[in-house]
């Protein structure tokens, strides 16, 4: 059986990632193909856990590197449980977020060591590698009042720890991941997120086309 295709989104907060998400899913299901979507931190129960202790903030301090461990342990759990099985069986996965967001929240925004990230993602990924990248990019500014809205008109008054950064915590962010872009042209795709919801998921999905046309799309 054919393997799956492993697509994920990155940016910062606020760049509508869930929308394309949801258009990815459709346009890959109109193919006759299967599609597994999740997210990261998270995907499985034991990594949603997980992905609470990262997010809450509280009393105890939290080093970065610490950070950095609990993201790839999460990781490490959804890889195993949800992400390879899927692939295995010729399921595309979608997920929101994989280690381009560690490398720019821990690496650009809290200074972690790039060697010591690398070194975590060849132990925890083996041979599991996204084959697309749809990088939403938009300033930062925009980004984080679309973030403070969409949590207002959800009731939530409480920001989680990256949330509550600071405009220069995102600011190196987002620089780390236009980085990565530009040094994996073939593999992440720069998408402009200041756009509307609709303009950003349409050239999502036309980037899709890349992989889709190769893959007898049509049939499972």
């Amino acid at each position: 059986m054919r393997r799956g295709r492993f697509i994920t989104l990155e940016g910062i907060e606020g760049a509508g990632k869930s929308t394309v998400v949801a258009a990815l899913a459709a346009a890959i299901r109109a193919r006759g193909l299967e599609v597994v979507t999740t997210r990261e931190p998270g995907g499985t129960p034991l990594a949603e856990r997980l992905r609470e202790t990262v997010l809450q903030r509280g009393s105890e301090h939290v080093a970065p590197e610490t950070e950095t461990l609990l993201m790839f342990a999460s990781r490490a759990v959804h890889l195993d449980n949800l992400v390879r099985p899927a692939l295995a069986r010729g399921a595309w996965v979608v997920c929101d977020r994989f280690t381009d967001a560690t490398r720019a929240y821990q690496g650009g925004g809290r200074g972690v060591d790039r060697t010591f990230i690398e070194s975590m993602a060849r132990v925890i990924h083996r041979d599991t590698e996204p084959d697309l990248t749809l990088l939403l990019d938009l300033p930062v500014a925009i980004g984080l009042e679309r973030a403070r809205r969409r949590r207002m008109a959800a009731g939530e008054t409480v920001a989680d720890r990256f949330e509550s950064e600071s405009l220069e915590f995102f600011a190196r962010v987002r620089a780390r991941y236009l980085e990565i872009a530009a040094a994996e042209p073939q593999r992440v795709r720069l998408l402009d997120a200041t756009q509307s919801a609709a303009q950003v998921a349409a050239a999502a999905v036309a980037v899709l086309e890349t992989l889709t046309a190769g893959d007898g799309s049509g049939s499972k």
